[in-house]
């Protein structure tokens, strides 16, 4: 990070083993957004939240914040009420279109109940094939392909 103090949203997609959600991080507020299109908590998947407190403490250190001003345990876990999916293999492309949708917006916090903008129960097939063409333009514009 350039600027130190800057507030910026961090993006890590992850994967659990079989399933594909994504984090988006505020290091500066300590606060961690959770986008499951499954709908599970960050608690069905413990090494994951270890990991990202650990991280974040490490930062914390780096900055020389004391824990003493703020505690420990002051990572805010923030589960947002995204959109789900409706079968078992399509989590990626909703993770990758999660991470577009906030990018879009270019904002530092996501709400609870997600953007207004982007409110809704499911993506429609045509949506998930735009997220999945742009993703295969992406790859091909980088010569990942050849």
């Amino acid at each position: 990070m350039d600027n130190k103090d800057a507030e910026k949203l961090f993006f890590i997609p992850f994967n659990t083993g079989g399933h594909w959600l994504l984090l988006a991080i505020n290091p500066i507020r300590e606060i961690v957004y959770y986008l499951d299109s499954l709908g599970n908590d960050w608690t069905t998947y413990p090494d994951m939240k270890v990991l990202i407190d650990t991280v974040l403490q490490a930062f914390r250190a780096q900055r020389d914040i004391q824990t003493s001003r703020r505690g420990a345990n002051s990572i805010t876990w923030i589960k947002v009420a995204c959109r789900q999916q409706r079968n078992q293999i399509d989590c990626g492309y909703f993770m990758l279109r999660f991470m577009r949708d906030t990018l879009a917006l270019g904002r530092l916090k996501i709400p609870t109940d997600y953007f207004d903008e982007f409110k809704c129960a499911f993506y429609t097939k045509d949506q998930v094939d735009e997220i999945k063409e742009e993703w295969c333009q992406f790859m091909i514009k980088l010569n990942v392909c050849s």
